[in-house]
């Protein structure tokens, strides 16, 4: 994807999320680092644009939530917050927000995270790129872009504001993170 398909998806994806939740009130976008974070504030500012209401925004870590770490289990409570605060959280139309979808393992320790902070009244999943491989029964509701790829391929998301341009590539590695 160049810069301009990565604007027009967030734009697209900006207008669906306002649609499906009705306008930005009681909406909280919550970004999963690294460029979860990015993304959900670029959503938030063009929310803002469209609907001159500005979605509440944080980021969520949901390093302490994963299965694929042995150490995450001893992780202590403040460990496990997230970097969520209940108070935020609880009623909110939540939309978690991350750059590749994958096997969706991300996204549960994600929202696992959320409902260790409170209790919201809705969660949905916004992603740039879905590039398929679920291994979990979790579906983004909001995609920029479906690019089919191999396990071998890795999909790179590139930020201006962590990489110095917007750009998705596809490159072939026989080392994929899931």
């Amino acid at each position: 994807m160049s810069a301009a398909e990565v604007a027009r998806a967030l734009k697209r994806m900006a207008h669906e999320i306002i649609e499906r939740n009705k306008g930005a009130h009681d909406l909280l976008l919550v970004g999963i680092p690294t460029r979860g974070v990015q993304l959900a504030s670029r959503l938030a500012e063009l929310i803002d644009q469209f609907e001159d209401e500005m979605p509440r925004f944080s980021l969520v870590d949901p390093t302490a939530f994963r299965d694929d770490c042995a150490a995450n289990a001893n992780a202590s409570d403040g460990a496990k917050s997230g970097g969520l605060d209940g108070a935020v959280v609880n009623g909110m139309r939540v939309v978690i927000v991350d750059d590749v979808f994958n096997t969706g393992r991300t996204a549960r320790a994600a929202m696992d995270a959320l409902m260790h902070a409170g209790r919201p009244g809705r969660v949905q999943l916004a992603v740039l790129v879905n590039r398929g491989h679920r291994e979990l029964p979790i579906s983004p509701d909001f995609v920029g872009k479906h690019i089919p790829t191999a396990r071998s391929e890795r999909v790179n998301v590139m930020l201006s504001e962590v990489d110095g341009k917007d750009a998705v590539t596809l490159t072939r590695s026989e080392d994929v993170e899931s």
